[in-house]
């Protein structure tokens, strides 16, 4: 009896309610040190463990268990990608940055160029603690080298076939930049989405200029055509232009040398008569000369002049038959 009065008198009761209150709050506090005690981390993340704000290790994928005054941070190692000259619309459209999209080339032209980046977490703990911002840092880095790299192309190699050179030198200078700040970030892969002039007033340009380009090939290709097809006629002209000169100079050879020839068999026959040789000579030239001249016969004193040929042509008619009548 004394002790039923007894739990029935209130300030025991509150004393009881008080132990259970306790023992409520000890095994809540129990619980949060055993899991905060314990952490899982999955394959695709690193979990970074800090105490009093220093790295105490860095932990892959399984079942850990550290000490309650320890921090656990957990950082996502997987891949991911961003877009560098351009912006997903809610649509899912793809919308041009013209403030980072638009590049120039060595050619001094302007063109729209779109990249996709896709990097990933190299050093968790660097990427924790390196820096504030490291996608930024990123970011930043990309667009630098790939307006380098664009700068050192033109226009035609950007927009075909220096596509993939361009994206191998904007990933190794990303890489080496990349490991000199230590961001704890590294590129896996960099591709061109595309490359286009800017603006409609600009590909209607470019169009122009290609166009050109085409005509100018066209004309180069015509002209090496005409050119191939002189050039074996005109060398076939000058073999023979050089083969008539070769057969001319051989003529000449031989009609000199059948000259020197003639002419000292000449002078062996002046030097044994030389005055029957000048006259045979002289009469030779003579028969030469005179059926080509005029020939007048004067004394000397007399005013008029009469030519030979004339009497020479009354003669032949003279001594021609008439023609035309009948002989008696």
């Amino acid at each position: 009896m004394a002790e039923y009065e007894r739990i029935k008198d209130p300030s025991v009761k509150a004393k009881k309610v008080l132990e259970i209150i306790l023992f409520i709050i000890i095994g809540i506090f129990l619980l949060i040190i055993f899991f905060r005690c314990f952490y899982s981390v999955n394959e695709q993340r690193n979990a970074v463990v800090t105490q009093f704000g220093k790295v105490v290790k860095v932990n892959t994928a399984g079942f850990y268990l550290k000490a309650p005054w320890q921090n656990v941070t957990m950082v996502d190692m997987t891949t991911h990608g961003t877009g560098i000259g351009y912006v997903v619309s809610p649509t899912g459209q793809n919308i041009t940055d013209a403030d980072n999209g638009i590049m120039i080339t060595s050619d001094f032209n302007l063109l729209n160029i779109d990249f996709y980046l896709e990097y990933r977490v190299s050093d968790p703990v660097a990427y924790l603690f390196n820096s504030e911002h490291p996608e930024n840092i990123l970011s930043n880095i990309a667009l630098a080298n790939i307006r380098t790299v664009v700068s050192n192309y033109t226009v035609d190699e950007a927009m075909t076939t220096g596509k993939s050179q361009i994206q191998a030198d904007v990933k190794e200078a990303m890489i080496d930049q990349l490991n000199e700040r230590n961001v704890g970030l590294t590129v896996v892969n960099i591709t061109i989405q595309d490359s286009e002039p800017p603006t409609a007033e600009i590909i209607a340009a470019f169009k122009a200029v290609e166009t050109a380009k085409q005509g100018a090939d066209t004309a180069m290709n015509n002209a090496y055509q005409y050119q191939n097809q002189k050039i074996p006629e005109a060398e076939a002209n000058a073999d023979a232009i050089v083969q008539s000169a070769e057969a001319q100079k051989e003529s000449r050879i031989a009609e000199a040398e059948g000259q020197v020839a003639r002419f000292n068999e000449i002078y062996a026959e002046y030097e044994k008569y030389p005055l029957i040789t000048k006259r045979r000579l002289f009469y030779e030239k003579m028969e030469q000369i005179l059926p080509g001249l005029k020939v007048i016969i004067t004394d000397g004193n007399t005013e008029t002049m009469l030519p030979l040929d004339s009497f020479l042509s009354e003669a032949e008619d003279i001594t021609q038959p008439a023609t035309g009548g009948n002989a008696d």
